[in-house]
């Protein structure tokens, strides 16, 4: 995703609010180095929510949850609306010609709900606020934090659906808008119903192109291009309905022409579960996806490279004892232009792992992720882990419990200590914090913090304290009728707080 847009938004509001006349300042005549630019708390910050889930059997649970900052605004609010409407554009449109949902209804509303009725309003940074959604048709959402509510603000989706297609539990962040994503792992394969879904939140519709790779490269689907979402409207867009192709692993690239977006693909299969496919990280020549569940049965690596050179990747697993290679999987060769799938088995072999790809030769930029199973038979489970960025300053979680969290900490490089802090409880319960050491090229299930008189769910916020980078995920698990359903949510940094450019100079770096 294309992050540069947003960070130079929030640095450009944090700076008119704060420092407008530093921006201005002359160079110094020494010629001396600028200042260091300031780190201040970002002032407002939006998050986009996917509609849910079309069954009638689903229930959806939103955790909202702003971890407490130093320096922030007083004051403020975060609140979660339905979306006005779905689009009007033809494909995967669930509104009729005359700008009707198909079944009745008018498009003001969204899968019943009023848009302009929050879901849910937090009262308080520091502690999680929850809402509530029962059966099929639920809207997207759109929402939006300021003052004391934006730094870090974080919300989680959960659905739990008990039967069907996709059936089991259902995860992801809610995240911002942008022009670009990348989703390795896909399918149109038979037994797979893959949607992308698409939010605008903005007062002027968005033209997207959806792009698709496969085995053999770039696939026609000219239903995919110039696709209009309307303004503060959703449409999720059946994948096989671009193409007759059918294909077990496919990379999609949501690319933005004007306006932009918020995206996910919801990927269900009609035997082994289902969940969210979160946008992959940036594409990168060293990539982390962190957190698989010690007991996956099946774990997938899917990854693709857009540009004019092959890419030749060391694949390796951070372990508890450290990093290791698995046997028969010690490279992986990514054609350019195609999406390239290897089986990895069982590779955590009942231990925590990460897996980490660098380059074996010259650095290509690739994006991946990993297509990760759970119980065997038909008790399977499925979930997703794209590589992601690394925790930075900070990263939360929400939505925990005391039995079904799993959290898992990767430091691939130097070894690293990590605070964790457990919030109060959304129904009750005092904040508890511990901090642990990751050795280097190791990952650790931790034994995360749960509130003191924990009431109701909770989030976690990790926070580097010394040493390498971080990386992170959450892993929600719960066994349904003997079927381990889970869910994996990666931490990246939640980007809570914003350089803020001293002088003009400053300002011209970060444009760059």
């Amino acid at each position: 995703m294309n992050r540069t847009t947003l960070s130079l938004i929030a640095g450009t509001t944090a700076l008119a609010a704060v420092t407008a006349f530093a921006a201005f300042d002359p160079p110094s005549a020494s010629g001396a180095a600028p200042e260091a630019a300031a780190r201040l708390p970002v002032e407002r910050t939006s998050l986009l929510c996917p509609a849910p889930s079309a069954s009638d059997i689903a229930d959806t649970s939103y955790t909202s949850f702003t971890p407490v900052t130093k320096g922030a605004a007083s004051g403020g609010k975060a609140q979660l609306q339905a979306a006005d409407g779905q689009s009007a554009d033809g494909a995967g449109s669930q509104k009729d010609k005359d700008g009707k949902d198909g079944k009745g209804g008018k498009g003001g509303e969204a899968g019943g709900k009023k848009a302009g009725r929050p879901v849910l309003t937090p009262k308080a940074p520091g502690t999680p606020a929850t809402g509530d959604t029962s059966g099929g048709e639920e809207p997207a959402l759109i929402g939006t934090a300021d003052g004391g509510f934006a730094p870090g603000w974080t919300v989680q989706q959960t659905t739990e659906v008990a039967a069907g297609t996709g059936r089991g539990l259902q995860g992801v962040n809610c995240t911002g808008a942008d022009t670009e994503f990348w989703f390795p792992g896909a399918a149109t394969a038979a037994g797979r119903t893959d949607y992308v879904h698409l939010t605008n939140p903005d007062d002027s519709a968005a033209v997207v192109d959806i792009e698709l790779y496969g085995k053999n490269g770039a696939i026609k689907a000219p239903l995919g291009e110039n696709l209009t979402v309307d303004p503060h409207a959703s449409d999720p867009i059946l994948l096989s309905t671009l193409t007759d192709e059918r294909q077990q692993d496919l990379t999609v690239h949501v690319r933005v022409r004007s306006g932009r977006v918020g995206a996910a693909v919801q990927a269900l299969d009609d035997k082994a579960g289902g969940d969210w496919l979160a946008a992959a990280a940036d594409p990168s020549d060293s990539l982390v996806l962190p957190g698989i569940p010690k007991d996956a049965t099946d774990v997938r690596l899917i990854a693709f490279t857009h540009g004019d050179d092959d890419a030749d990747l060391k694949v390796r697993l951070a372990s508890p004892a450290g990093l290791i290679t698995p046997a028969g999987s010690e490279t992986l060769h990514v054609k350019s232009g195609m999406t390239t799938a290897v089986d990895l088995g069982d590779v955590t072999r009942g231990e925590a792992g990460s897996l980490v790809l660098t380059p074996a030769d010259q650095a290509v930029p690739v994006v991946a992720a990993l297509q990760v199973v759970r119980g065997k038979g038909d008790k399977k489970e499925t979930a997703f882990i794209p590589a992601t960025a690394a925790v930075g300053a900070r990263a939360t979680s929400a939505d925990n419990s005391a039995k079904g969290t799993t959290l898992a900490l990767t430091a691939p490089g130097g070894t690293a200590t990590v605070k964790v802090t457990a919030s109060a409880g959304s129904e009750g319960g005092s904040p508890v914090t511990k901090t642990y050491t990751v050795r280097s090229g190791t990952t650790q299930n931790v034994d995360a913090p749960v509130p003191t008189g924990l009431k109701g769910t909770y989030a976690l916020t990790v926070e580097p304290v010394s040493g390498g980078p971080v990386y992170a995920s959450r892993t929600l698990a719960a066994t349904e009728d003997g079927v381990p359903a889970f869910t994996v949510q990666t931490l990246p940094d939640d980007h809570g707080m914003v350089a803020v450019p001293q002088t003009e100079e400053d300002l011209a770096i970060l444009q760059k």
